[in-house]
């Protein structure tokens, strides 16, 4: 532990400060977070915490979904300018045409996203509740918004349903290809392969197992394999690795890292924490229409 950290861990104590991390952070980072989760877990906790302070350790939309989740809450991004480019692919505007288009369509919005689109949408997903959330709705025709490749995913897996997809991605799982998938492969025979349903659907067919960050680390825990390719953001490996279980893995490639979440610096957390700085604020109309959509997540998921 260093200096800093424990630094931070006393702030923690002092402010009455939750501190939540997705899986992408750095180790230094996720070592003094309180949790370290996937959206939707973060989610949940954040909406049922009970400290003054919530620290968000990701990115932007995560930090406006702690604040539509617990509006009474101070909710600080260490790292104000950790965007999202998925999320600022599409905008309400984008959701009022295709319900337009599609009226008798329910609007299924992925986290992934921002306070404004979540506002105008029907009901909130992650990668880990897509499927769950989309089958159980009543109507039969979906508008999935804004990942298309997680809305394909969906799409194959609940066929009773016509899924109208927006063609929006998270560009750090979408620019995987086939030939990365081979390519690893090659040099691991005989390992696992662990993908995020964000990729594409030529390198999903590949997979031993699809699903979220923490289905892809429960996965690896309680898999009999000793060695796996994981296909998502270059934080679940490290994670992985940290928790010498005795198993080996191996970043399905090179240039699998979110360079929005890696802006993050324990000195950004500490910092934020000192000085109560850049806090997450949202205007009172759009929390409470975005929360229907967030809740609504929160109770199928």
């Amino acid at each position: 532990m260093t200096e800093m950290q424990e630094r931070i861990l006393a702030l923690k104590k002092e402010k009455r400060a939750l501190i939540l991390a997705h899986y992408y952070q750095t180790m230094d980072i996720q070592e003094v977070a309180d949790h370290v989760c996937d959206s939707f877990e973060m989610a949940r906790r954040a909406g049922e915490a009970n400290e003054d302070l919530l620290v968000i350790c990701g990115v932007l939309f995560m930090a406006e979904s702690a604040k539509i989740l617990n509006p009474g809450k101070t909710v600080l991004l260490p790292s104000p300018d950790s965007g999202c480019p998925m999320a600022d692919m599409i905008v309400p505007e984008d959701v009022a045409d295709l319900r337009k288009q599609y009226p008798d369509a329910a609007v299924v919005c992925y986290v992934n996203s921002s306070a404004a689109v979540k506002a105008v949408s029907d009901i909130c997903c992650t990668s880990s509740s897509a499927v769950g959330i989309v089958r159980a709705l009543p109507e039969r025709r979906i508008l999935f918004v804004p990942d298309r490749n997680l809305g394909s995913y969906v799409a194959s897996k609940v066929p009773e349903k016509e899924i109208i997809l927006f063609d929006g991605c998270c560009p750090v799982h979408d620019r995987i290809t086939e030939a990365d998938v081979i390519a690893a492969k090659d040099a691991h025979p005989g390992a696992a392969l662990l993908i995020h349903p964000e990729c594409r659907a030529e390198v999903l067919k590949h997979a031993d197992y699809i699903g979220s960050t923490a289905g892809i680390i429960k996965e690896a825990a309680g898999s009999a394999a000793g060695e796996f390719i994981i296909g998502t953001e270059i934080g679940v490996t490290e994670r992985l690795e940290a928790s010498a279980s005795g198993k080996r893995f191996y970043p399905l490639a090179a240039s699998f890292v979110c360079t929005d979440m890696k802006k993050t610096r324990l000195s950004d957390v500490l910092d934020s924490l000192e000085n109560r700085i850049h806090e997450i604020t949202l205007p009172a109309d759009e929390i409470a229409a975005a929360s229907k959509s967030l809740e609504r997540m929160v109770e199928l998921g």
